[in-house]
């Protein structure tokens, strides 16, 4: 059979469940690895709509619905939320002292939920099997990995492309695909540059961690400007410079903490190895006495879409909201770490971009130039999706994309 034209129409009535437990997840936040109520809720009801629910990672949740033979396809979403204190007002606020859903998990955990309950009760329109996977500790860049340490990727069926999206600060009720990058790779960094200390007035002395660590920030600057391409996208900040207590003692050590952001794993490479280079030249320029430390964390994958499955699944937008619906939207900056999943099992996968603001309120932004000053951001206290029509479109976009792979195999 064909893509159903409009074929998900029918999701809307899903909304009378969806929003009560929308607001019951934001009401309860859970930080990374600790989603304990949030993975019950969602494997009760996988269970109930006969999924066989499967637990990885923790807290991770994986239900598997297999209707047939054809194509195996997975669909993410992710639970955590952030250790931010609400400022939003609503009547569902967070109930939980300085920890909230500001990047809308919750919202993607409930849009996953009513794609799996639509697919289940409509398996005489697709064939194949679907798997529902509900990732913990996105923001942590820990939970795709925790998941696949716990042996996901043999403990699932083998899928031909994966699926996930994000709820994004844009107009209500449209969808931004793109090809190639969409999000981009992130990654800290932490160093330590040794000193000798010594008393504020005999700075002779000492090896001074503080006067190196300057250096350091003021050559990384040439990391972006002198050593990465024009046109090429970097992001190189140098969020904190820790050293010292007192005003009249040196310091025997200084710590830096940085943050690159790139959509090029080539131009990821050049940074991370300019930064090292450019942190022991230093080094030895001082006569610093020890080698510094270099400590990379928080590292999150690239995340670039398939051009031939990115068509596919805009397509299947395009015919289930209209073409006036769908944009290409550009990359952004921000990072994510559902790549590993897709990348373990060596296949294609595509994430897009849901709006979530109001139409009149975001373009009247717009037409002042004041969508910065504004439109609340994702992890801002005061971020919060309009439910109306961001869950609905987010369910329908689930389903879809679902569907584009699913559909004609009956």
């Amino acid at each position: 059979m064909d893509f159903p034209e409009n074929g998900t129409a029918g999701i809307e009535q899903e909304l009378a469940w969806q929003v009560p437990l929308y607001e019951q997840f934001h009401r309860h936040p859970e930080l990374g690895l600790a989603e304990h109520q949030t993975s019950a809720a969602v494997a009760a009801n996988l269970a109930r709509w006969g999924f066989d629910v499967r637990h990885f990672g923790g807290t991770g949740v994986a239900g598997v619905l297999a209707n047939g033979a054809g194509p195996c396809v997975l669909a993410r979403a992710d639970m955590d939320a952030l250790p931010v204190t609400e400022a939003t007002g609503a009547s569902y606020a967070s109930a939980i002292a300085g920890v909230m859903h500001a990047c809308a998990h919750d919202m993607h955990v409930v849009a996953l939920l009513g794609a799996a309950k639509y697919l289940a009760e409509h398996r005489d329109t697709w064939q194949g099997t679907y798997t529902a996977l509900f990732q913990p500790a996105e923001e942590t860049a820990a939970g795709s990995q925790a998941m696949l340490d716990d042996g996901l990727a043999a403990g699932i069926p083998r899928p031909v492309v994966a699926l996930a999206q994000h709820v994004m600060p844009t107009e209500a009720g449209t969808i931004g695909t793109t090809p190639g990058p969409v999000l981009s790779a992130g990654d800290s960094v932490r160093i330590t540059v040794h000193g000798r200390g010594a008393h504020g007035s005999m700075p002779h002395k000492s090896v001074d961690p503080v006067v190196l660590a300057a250096s350091i920030v003021l050559r990384l600057q040439t990391v972006v400007s002198r050593e990465t391409a024009p046109g090429e996208f970097a992001v190189l900040t140098v969020g904190a410079v820790t050293a010292g207590a007192t005003a009249n003692i040196i310091p025997d050590r200084a710590e830096l903490l940085l943050n690159l952001r790139t959509y090029s794993l080539e131009v990821r490479s050049q940074m991370l190895a300019a930064i090292e280079r450019i942190v022991r030249g230093e080094c030895a320029a001082a006569g610093s006495p020890r080698e510094p430390e270099l400590e990379y964390y928080d590292q999150y994958p690239l995340t670039s879409n398939d051009a031939e499955a990115n068509a596919r699944v805009t397509a299947a937008f395009t015919r289930t909201f209209g073409a006036g619906a769908v944009y290409r939207t550009n990359p952004q900056t921000a990072s994510e770490d559902f790549s590993r999943i897709p990348d373990a099992f060596g296949i294609p996968y595509v994430y897009w971009m849901v709006g979530s603001v109001p139409p009149e309120t975001y373009r009247r932004a717009v037409a002042n130039g004041t969508v910065d000053a504004d439109i609340p951001a994702n992890h801002s206290p005061s971020f919060l999706p309009a439910v109306d029509p961001t869950l609905g479109v987010a369910t329908r976009a689930q389903a879809a994309a679902a569907l584009a792979f699913l559909a004609g195999t009956v």
